[in-house]
């Protein structure tokens, strides 16, 4: 899978580099996004979720979505805490045991094993490399379950590197909808003089601005449905009984379209 992005170069201003990809975003993914969001809306409109997994820091991308200020219910984190606590570093609990672990293979249908799915469901999947081994089983999971997959992912990146995965699969082979965060190949884009290797990755960037640029599109199609999704909004905006029934609203709503997990 060729994509007209993959012509980034490293850059010395992190600020630079994070309008290009949005710029790349914006001219290169926007009919992928839509192609999404028609997935998703067909999740929500028939009650069904849109399942969200990611391994290591693709977890950030999933807490985006839901929950959090100016985000709704219809959405199901699925955090897996072994594969993404990165807090401890060394020791228990370390990152040498996560990045293990997300290249064990078999973990993935273990974790897709503990939940029901709904006849609508779909998953977005985010992984920078997409060669994850968790991250490439959860795909033929829900692949094998007739769960519509997208991914969001760096194709630079992902095209670059060796499949992991007995499959020899990688998660973009796997979806039904590919969304190219843009990131380059390594995901750390400064280049700084005198020192060897690049810092500042842009990868969450990208993950941030796609899944928001969902969201909001998903929020306006709901609302000319005539079904507004109850968004969870600060009390600065709202007031502070507003802010609380939203939020209790929310939470009765997700709990009410998460019941069949």
């Amino acid at each position: 899978m060729s994509n007209t992005n993959h012509d980034f170069e490293y850059v010395s201003n992190y600020l630079d580099g994070v309008r290009q990809v949005i710029e790349k975003i914006e001219t290169f993914q926007m009919d992928a996004i839509d192609r999404a969001v028609d997935i998703c809306m067909n999740s929500m409109v028939n009650n069904n979720v849109v399942h969200l997994f990611g391994s290591g820091h693709s977890r950030m991308a999933v807490e985006e979505m839901y929950p959090r200020y100016g985000s709704f219910a219809g959405f199901h984190p699925m955090v897996e805490l072994s594969l993404t606590n990165h807090h401890a570093v060394v020791g228990s609990n370390g990152q040498r045991q996560a990045m293990y672990l997300e290249n064990v293979e078999g973990f993935g249908k273990v974790i897709a094993s503990n939940f029901h799915y709904g006849k609508h469901d779909s998953i977005i999947v985010f992984s920078h490399s997409g060669t994850g081994k968790v991250v490439v089983e959860i795909a033929q999971e829900m692949k094998d379950r007739g769960i519509p997959i997208i991914a969001v992912t760096s194709l630079a990146h992902s095209e670059l590197s060796p499949a992991k995965h007995s499959s020899g699969k990688k998660l973009y082979e796997l979806a039904d909808v590919v969304i190219d965060n843009c990131a380059i190949p390594g995901d750390a884009m400064v280049k700084i003089e005198n020192l060897e290797t690049p810092v500042g990755p842009v990868s969450t960037i990208g993950n941030t601005v796609i899944v928001n640029l969902i969201k909001c599109k998903i929020a306006h199609k709901l609302t000319e449905l005539g079904r507004p999704p109850k968004v969870l909004t600060s009390a600065l905006v709202v007031g502070e009984e507003k802010a609380k029934q939203l939020f209790e609203g929310s939470y009765e709503d997700y709990w009410a379209k998460t019941r069949y997990l």
